[in-house]
C-alpha cells in the first residue's frame, strides 16, 4: 500500500479512536475513565426519565396525534372499509413494529440523539440523521399551524351561537345557504354554486383565502396571535428538558382519552350513528386489489408511528440502560393502532348523524385532515343540542392531541442539535436559549403560513416536505444500515444487553427482509402512480409551486447520498477501505459477530480493543504498518 494511502487511513482511525476517546472514554494514552465516571458525567448532562411512565406517556404523546382522528378512519373507509385492516396489520407487523423497535432501541443504546446515534454504529450513514432532523424542521414549521386555527375555532366556540352555524355574519356572501333551513329556498332559487356557512367561516373567516399562491395576500393577525400563544407553550412545556417534558405529558397524552371517550359516547347515541359505523367498517375485499390501498396502508403506519423523524430515537436516549424498551414498544405500537380504530367509531357515528340530518349519503360528508376538523365536524355540532359544549370539547381533544405532539417534534430536534455540540451547548442556560432561537425562527417562518394564501404553502408543506415517501426512503436505509451494515445479529445483541433476553426472532428476519421488501416497493409505487397536489381537488399549482415542494422534499432525501459522497472525498484510500473504515461506528470496536455490554466498552483498553475487535484490528494493523500509529 502507498504510504500516502496509510497515512490516510491511520489518520483517519486515530481521529475515530481520538472522537471515541472523547465520548465513550477511552484514551489513546492510556487513561481510561470508570464506568461509574462516565454515567455520572451523563446523567449530569442529559439526563433520565425520573419514571418508565413519563417515557410511555411522551411516546404515546408523538404517536398519538391528529392523523390518528382525522387520517385513520377515512383512509379506512375509503380503502374497504374492514378489509383495509388486512394490509395495515401486516404492514404494522412487519414494518411498524420491527421501525419503531430499531430507532427506540438505537437511542437507549446509544443515549444520543437522531443523528449522533447513527454516528456512533454506523458513520458512513450519519446522513440518515440529517434527513431526518429536515423533515423534523419542516413539521415544527407547519404543524403547528393546525394548532392556531383549533384555537381560533376553541375561542369562537364561546358566543351564544355558534359563528358558523349561520349566514348571517359580515363575511357570509349572497351565496352563503343554510343547508339545514332550506325551507325558505326552493330547487329554482339555491345558487347552483352555493356555499354553506361552516365552509364561508373557515375560507372567509379563518383563512382569508386568496385566489392562488401568487397571491399571499396579509397577515391574518388573529391567527398570528393563536400561532404566538400556541409557541408559548410548547417553549414551557420542554424548556427544562425530560424535567419539565416528562410531567407535562402526565396530562397532555391522557386528557385526550377523556375527551375521546366522551365525544365517543356522544357520537354513538346519535340517530343515524349506526349507519355512520357501517359504512366505516364494511368490508369491501375487491379493493384489496387495488396497489394504492397498500399504499395507504403504509404510509399511515409510517405517520402514525413517527417512524424515520428521530423523534423515537431522541426519547429512548432519556431511558434507563436496562429498560425494556421491546415490551414498551409492543405495547404502544398497540396501543396507538387501537386509539385509531376506536376514533374511527367516533368520527363516523357524528358522520352519520350527519349524513341523515342533511339527507345526503354519507360518502358526501366523509373527509380526512383539516376538511374533516374544520369543516365536516363543526357542522355536525351545529346540529346537537348544547353544540358550544361539543364543540369546544372537540377542538381542546384536537388540541392536545397536537400540542404533545408538537412539543416532543421540538424536544427531539433540540436534543439532537445538542448531541452533535455538546460543548456549546450543554452549558448553563444555552438550552433555553436554544430552544427560544428554534420557537422565534419557527414562528416567523410560520407567519407565511397564516397569510390569506398561507393555506396553498401549508399544503405544499404536508403533501412533500413530510410525504409518506420521504419517509419510506429513510425507512429503506435505517434497515439497510442497521440490518445489513451494522449487523441484525449484533443489534438482538445489544438488546438482549439492555433488556436480558432477545426479542422476537421475526422482527430480525424483517430488518433483513420484508421491511425493506415492501419499503421498496410502496417507494417505487408511489413514484410511479405520484399525482400533482391539487388543493380542494380543483386548484391547480402554478409550475414554479411543484418545484418548490420537490425541492423540499429532495432536500432531505438527498442527505444520505450527498453525506456518503463527502465521506469518499474526504478520505484517501480504496474505495473498499474507505466503506470499511468508515462502517465502523464507535460501537463496532467490539467483538466481531457479537457485541460486550455497553457499560463494559469505556473500561476496555486500546490494546484490548485491538485484540477483540476483528474488523478494527485488521485496519489497525495496516496503519500500524505504514504509520507507526
Amino acid at each position: 500500500m502507498p504510504r500516502a494511502v496509510g497515512t490516510a487511513l491511520g489518520a483517519g482511525v486515530q481521529g475515530e479512536l481520538e472522537q471515541h476517546s472523547q465520548t465513550q472514554g477511552l484514551g489513546l494514552s492510556g487513561a481510561v475513565w470508570t464506568p461509574e465516571e462516565t454515567k455520572k458525567e451523563e446523567m449530569e448532562e442529559r439526563g433520565q426519565w425520573s419514571s418508565k411512565v413519563e417515557f410511555v406517556l411522551s411516546v404515546a404523546g408523538e404517536i398519538i396525534g391528529l392523523g390518528n382522528v382525522w387520517r385513520f378512519p377515512y383512509l379506512c373507509y375509503k380503502n374497504g372499509g374492514g378489509a383495509f385492516l388486512i394490509p395495515y396489520l401486516i404492514f404494522l407487523f412487519t414494518c411498524g413494529i420491527p421501525l419503531f423497535l430499531l430507532e427506540t432501541a438505537l437511542g437507549q443504546y446509544t443515549s444520543q440523539g437522531g443523528v449522533t446515534a447513527w454516528r456512533k454504529i454506523c458513520p458512513i450513514f450519519e446522513g440518515i440523521g440529517y434527513s431526518s432532523l429536515g423533515i423534523e424542521i419542516y413539521l415544527n414549521i407547519y404543524y403547528i399551524i393546525i394548532l392556531s386555527w383549533a384555537l381560533f375555532y376553541l375561542f369562537s366556540s364561546f358566543t351564544a351561537v355558534l359563528p358558523w352555524a349561520s349566514c348571517n355574519n359580515p363575511w357570509n356572501s349572497d351565496l352563503c345557504v343554510d343547508f339545514l333551513n332550506i325551507s325558505n329556498w326552493d330547487n329554482r332559487t339555491v345558487p347552483a354554486n352555493a356555499t354553506s356557512p361552516v365552509v364561508e367561516f373557515w375560507e372567509k373567516r379563518v383563512l382569508g383565502l386568496t385566489d392562488g399562491i401568487h397571491n399571499m395576500g396579509t397577515v391574518r393577525w388573529e391567527l398570528a396571535l393563536c400561532l404566538l400563544l400556541a409557541w408559548i407553550i410548547c417553549y414551557f412545556c420542554i424548556w427544562k428538558g425530560v424535567k419539565s417534558t416528562g410531567k407535562v405529558v402526565y396530562f397532555t397524552a391522557t386528557f385526550p382519552y377523556v375527551m375521546l371517550v366522551i365525544l365517543l359516547v356522544r357520537g354513538v347515541t346519535l340517530p343515524g350513528a349506526a349507519e355512520g359505523i357501517v359504512f366505516y367498517l364494511k368490508p369491501d375485499v375487491s379493493r384489496l386489489a387495488d396497489p394504492q390501498v397498500w399504499m395507504d396502508a403504509g404510509t399511515q403506519i409510517l405517520f402514525s408511528y413517527a417512524i424515520c423523524l428521530g423523534c423515537l430515537t431522541a426519547l429512548g436516549s432519556y431511558n434507563n440502560y436496562t429498560n425494556n424498551c421491546y415490551r414498551d414498544c409492543i405495547m404502544l405500537c398497540f396501543l396507538n393502532s387501537a386509539t385509531s380504530f376506536v376514533a374511527g367509531f367516533a368520527i363516523f357515528s357524528v358522520l352519520g348523524f350527519m349524513a341523515r340530518e342533511q339527507g345526503v349519503p354519507i360518502a358526501e360528508v366523509a373527509e380526512s385532515g383539516p376538511g374533516l376538523a374544520f369543516i365536516a365536524y363543526p357542522t355536525a355540532v351545529t346540529m346537537m343540542p348544547a353544540s358550544q359544549l361539543w364543540s369546544c370539547l372537540f377542538f381542546l381533544m384536537l388540541i392536545f392531541l397536537g400540542l404533545d405532539s408538537q412539543f416532543v417534534c421540538v424536544e427531539s430536534m433540540v436534543t439532537a442539535i445538542i448531541d452533535m455540540f455538546p460543548g456549546v451547548f450543554r452549558k448553563k442556560g444555552r438550552r433555553e436559549l436554544l430552544i427560544l432561537a428554534i420557537a422565534v425562527m419557527c414562528y416567523l417562518l410560520g407567519l407565511l403560513l397564516i397569510t390569506e394564501g398561507g393555506m396553498y404553502i401549508f399544503q405544499l408543506f404536508d403533501y412533500y416536505a413530510a410525504s409518506g415517501t420521504c419517509l419510506i426512503f429513510l425507512a429503506i436505509f435505517e434497515v439497510i444500515c442497521v440490518g445489513w451494515v451494522y449487523g441484525a445479529n449484533r443489534f438482538y445483541n445489544n438488546i438482549e444487553d439492555m433488556i436480558g433476553y432477545r426479542p422476537w426472532p421475526l422482527i430480525k428476519i424483517c430488518w433483513l427482509v420484508f421491511t425493506p421488501g415492501l419499503c421498496l416497493a410502496v417507494f417505487f409505487f408511489s413514484l410511479i402512480k405520484y399525482t400533482p397536489l391539487k388543493y380542494n381537488n380543483s386548484y391547480v399549482y402554478p409550475p414554479w409551486g411543484y418545484m418548490l415542494g420537490w425541492l423540499m422534499a429532495l432536500s432531505t432525501m438527498v442527505c444520505i447520498p450527498l453525506y456518503v459522497i463527502f465521506i469518499l472525498l474526504r478520505t484517501k484510500g480504496s474505495l473498499k477501505q474507505v466503506l470499511r473504515l468508515w462502517s465502523l461506528g464507535e460501537l463496532l470496536l467490539l467483538p466481531h459477530g457479537s457485541s460486550w455490554p455497553r457499560k463494559h466498552v469505556v473500561s476496555l483498553s486500546e490494546q484490548k480493543l485491538k485484540e477483540q475487535s476483528l474488523p478494527v484490528q485488521e485496519m489497525l494493523s495496516i496503519t500500524e504498518r505504514e504509520t507507526h500509529f
